[in-house]
């Protein structure tokens, strides 16, 4: 197995990993990230990134990451692919492996974001790729003038559900309760898009034989059930952290890991920034400044 030294290492390939490698590169760390698959994680799903300080007019999440990795790549940080398959730490130097190489650094940041939580309701799982999705813009576009439900009420559903009132007239949001989440500008730019509203309301089922062809829905307060016709589900109800290589550190109940204002966690010399970290906002420009504090810690750490 190929064994690579370096100061700083990076898991995870999204916003907070790419911009700790900027930083930490550009301060004379030797940095890799390492991704999985593709770079970008959620942010790729973002049709319109409009509330990026400086980024004006709008750009995709797919092009706003593809200027990100050319920057950080200018900056001298390398890129890997390949999952990682365990982090362990001797004295003062941790080995992270993936499946054809090791490499091993006094500091390591685990910035491997945040899945879409599932539903957990019959037909959701059988339904998956047949008419529910959990990515609007990868999917939105096979469903143009069709009848679309999206469900939650955070920003990502109520932005998601705006991207896809532009692909169609018959857009429906389920949220479990009778206001939304999101800030207050998204939910604004939502109800003036037509997209309409159906609160107090969780969905029992996603019905269909070989596509999606409705939802049960329940109301919370009276208890009534109603079947409303639809071709395509999106489901948008929060994230689950992606903690399974460092299960060991310390998280809050929902699984986040937590760690001081430097970034760094319950074991000194590994760091966590982004999605992954419990905190109260999660947004692009929260997790760029994660990465970029951690990235300042990491190298006073190995001083």
């Amino acid at each position: 197995m190929e064994e690579l030294l370096y100061d700083y290492i990076i898991i995870g390939g999204g916003v907070a990993g790419l911009a700790s490698a900027q930083y930490a590169a550009r301060g004379g760390l030797k940095t890799v990230v390492i991704q999985g698959s593709s770079f970008g994680g959620q942010v790729m799903q973002i049709a319109d990134l409009e509330n990026y300080p400086g980024v004006y007019p709008n750009v995709s999440g797919a092009d706003f990451i593809e200027k990100m990795q050319e920057q950080t790549m200018a900056f001298g940080a390398k890129m890997e692919y390949g999952p990682v398959t365990s982090i362990d730490k001797v004295e003062n130097t941790f080995t992270v492996k993936t499946k054809s190489k090791s490499f091993k650094a006094p500091a390591v940041l685990i910035a491997t974001g945040a899945v879409h939580r599932n539903l957990g309701v019959p037909g959701e799982k059988e339904l998956t790729g047949r008419g529910v999705s959990y990515c609007a813009t990868c999917d939105g576009p096979f469903f143009k003038n069709k009848r679309i439900v999206v469900v939650g009420g955070g920003d990502s559903a109520c932005s998601e559900a705006i991207y896809l009132s532009s692909l169609s007239d018959d857009v429906k949001i389920i949220h479990r309760r009778d206001s939304f989440r999101a800030q207050q500008a998204v939910i604004d730019k939502m109800l003036k898009s037509g997209v309409q509203p159906v609160y107090d309301s969780v969905v029992k089922s996603v019905n269909g034989s070989n596509k999606v062809e409705s939802v049960t829905v329940e109301n919370v307060k009276t208890g009534k059930t109603e079947e409303l016709a639809c071709d395509a589900v999106f489901v948008f109800v929060g994230m689950l952290p992606q903690n399974e290589l460092v299960d060991m550190l310390k998280k809050d109940e929902q699984g986040y890991i937590i760690t001081g204002e430097d970034m760094e966690t319950s074991v000194p010399g590994l760091f966590a920034a982004g999605d992954v970290r419990a905190k109260s906002f999660r947004q692009i420009v929260t997790a760029v400044a994660d990465g970029a504090i951690a990235a300042n810690s990491a190298k006073k750490y190995r001083e």
